[in-house]
């Protein structure tokens, strides 16, 4: 086995298992973690496999190996070359230790500091902001633009949705709220 970090594999959504077989074949190193997740069928609930990164796979490789990796049915491409590009052993290791363990570890779309989000239920539910702090909880900055005042507000994760893209309001009178300097904007349906 190849030591070092892991390169990442982006290959085609779904066919994460069929690829990780063909890398096995070729006695490739890799490594995709899986989640279980409850799903109905029509007729019964099942347990699927689901992948945690949906469209990636981490392998290790001697350089030597690099197109025979990169020529494998359903790999799209390999992420960068350089070393920021790649995943710490350090960083898997504590993935494979989290799902063996039984931690429960779910999909999450990327946020950062700044990120636009929406709040999936509750109170604010629909109301839409920006990720201003990423702690044990993520602190969304909600603006009320009719009194040109913010305020901010707690939640898991589990209880945002990251939007696709900044996101711009008409209000009544025609001019465009935008999420500026770190606010968001209150998404009511006022209009």
């Amino acid at each position: 086995m190849y030591q070092g970090s892991w390169y990442v594999l982006h290959v085609i959504a779904n066919h994460e298992k069929t690829v990780a077989q063909h890398l096995a074949i070729r006695d490739c190193e890799h490594y995709l973690p899986l989640y279980s997740q409850r799903s109905r069928w029509t007729d019964r609930y099942v347990t699927l496999q689901r992948p945690l990164f949906t469209g990636y796979i981490f392998v290790r490789f001697a350089p030597e190996a690099r197109t025979s990796v990169i020529a494998t049915p359903g790999v799209l491409r390999l992420l960068g070359d350089e070393e920021r590009d790649r995943v710490g052993a350090a960083e898997i290791d504590r993935i494979r230790s989290g799902l063996a363990s039984n931690c429960r570890l779910l999909p999450h779309a990327y946020v950062t500091v700044g990120t636009p989000v929406r709040v999936r239920g509750g109170v604010f539910e629909g109301v839409e902001g920006i990720v201003a702090e990423l702690r044990r909880q993520c602190r969304v900055i909600i603006a009320l633009a009719a009194v040109r005042q913010c305020f901010s507000l707690e939640m898991d994760l589990a209880d945002i949705e990251v939007l696709p893209k900044p996101f711009a309001r008409k209000v009544s009178n025609g001019s465009p709220r935008i999420a500026l300097a770190g606010a968001l904007q209150l998404a009511s349906n006022e209009h």
